[in-house]
């Protein structure tokens, strides 16, 4: 059992289902702790301030969750995907009386997390113990404002959370304006992200992606966030808080996102879907 330390979460390894999870403390930041499964980085989390986001695709993602509605307005969030709680604990703590619930099938994760990270005082927080597909597709029509998905298996994105299937009921659960938030990670040309954003535009009128210009140019492995609704988005507000804040990314929308993802086919249930797996020196291996 993952006990927590006296003066607070312990830094060690914790086996899991999914392989074995490790806490890093951050030494440059009071609370700072990295949580990595099987030695790839999944979760930033400042227990002193959960407004701070590390990861550089995180920021995007709270620049999206900045973006919505009104500043400070509360709303309904599922996330698909657990690991630390990064993007709930920001939320929570932005959106003051938000509704949240977190997808996550490794429950041994779940109680690294809960006990070495704690959660219980993120207030309008739950945790289900389950999968992405089932966990979506037992929520009512239109019972959220935000849709996150941002699971991964090892460091690969799971197949069956890619698919146009997936996508659909996800669509299914958001509300008129509501907005779908997607973390892809590709590498080389990029095709799994070019699959996965078409897939994404044959569901929602609109949609834009964002990341760091060479990630985006195919040169290197890296995060993409993918952002869509029913409604139009703010796509030049986004274009600004990515061209000025400090991750310096690019947003495509428009006919640059159709460009990208030209000669795409959405993925589909039933076909052999193959994720990319990032190179060992991503994360410092050998």
């Amino acid at each position: 059992m993952a006990r927590k330390g006296r003066h607070g979460p312990r830094p060690r390894t914790y086996e899991i289902a999914g392989g074995e999870a490790e806490l890093l403390r951050d030494a440059d930041r009071d609370g700072g702790w990295m949580l990595l499964v099987d030695g790839v980085p999944q979760s930033y989390v400042d227990l002193s301030d959960p407004t701070y986001l590390d990861f550089e695709y995180m920021r995007l993602m709270g620049d999206v969750v900045d973006s919505l509605g009104l500043a400070g307005e509360a709303f309904d969030a599922v996330h698909v995907g657990g690991a630390g709680c990064t993007l709930p604990r920001y939320i929570a703590a932005t959106r003051p009386g938000s509704r949240q619930v977190v997808l996550e099938p490794d429950a041994e994760l779940v109680q690294v997390v809960r006990e070495q990270l704690p959660v219980k005082n993120v207030p309008g927080l739950r945790i289900r113990i389950t999968d992405g597909r089932s966990g979506i597709a037992a929520l009512a029509d239109e019972a959220d404002d935000l849709v996150v998905m941002d699971a991964f298996a090892g460091a690969s994105m799971p197949p069956e959370l890619a698919t146009r299937e997936f996508v659909l009921d996800a669509a299914r659960v958001l509300r008129p304006g509501g907005v779908y938030l997607a973390n892809v990670a590709d590498g080389f040309r990029l095709p799994f992200a070019r699959r996965v954003t078409a897939t994404v535009r044959s569901v929602f009128r609109h949609a834009l992606l964002m990341g760091d210009p060479g990630v985006l140019r195919g040169r290197r492995f890296g995060n993409l966030i993918v952002a869509a609704s029913r409604e139009p988005l703010p796509a030049a507000e986004l274009t600004r808080r990515a061209a000025g804040g400090g991750v310096r990314a690019r947003v495509l929308d428009g006919g640059d996102l159709a460009a990208f993802c030209a000669g795409a086919a959405p993925l589909r249930d039933g076909e052999e879907i193959v994720a990319p797996v990032p190179p060992p020196q991503v994360f410092g291996r050998s």
